[in-house]
């Protein structure tokens, strides 16, 4: 038997170089803290952040025509203030299918990888 204890990280990708685009996303508009990567794997490109209590890794590879459904889901404690301020800075938001107990929203980062933000309800 395996004996999970917690959730480490998530990984998405971006395309090779667009660090700086990524960085403007997740640390400017989703305020994400960014964290030093491992020097043995910087020459690999991509980001690495501290969201609450695991690690958001950010790889970088080819992505072209790439639109997956696999994703990060980040549970937040107001989930409508968070849809609302992502769609005043432009990003577009999509209804997801309920689930019992959950409000949840997705949506699109510059590189086409899926976030979602949950909020459960007691």
């Amino acid at each position: 038997m395996i004996r999970v204890k917690r959730l480490d990280h998530v990984q998405i990708c971006i395309p090779f170089g667009a660090e700086d685009e990524a960085r403007a996303f997740y640390t400017g508009v989703l305020g994400f803290q960014e964290i030093e990567k491992p020097e043995s794997l910087k020459g690999n490109g991509g980001l690495w952040y501290k969201v609450g209590d695991i690690e958001l890794h950010i790889g970088a590879e080819n992505r072209d025509g790439y639109n997956s459904k696999s994703h990060p889901a980040f549970e937040v404690e107001d989930v409508e203030a968070a849809r609302r301020y992502l769609e005043s800075q432009g990003v577009a938001t999509q209804d997801e299918k309920p689930i019992p107990g959950v409000k949840r929203f997705s949506f699109r980062d510059p590189f086409r990888n899926r976030i979602e933000l949950l909020e459960k309800i007691r």
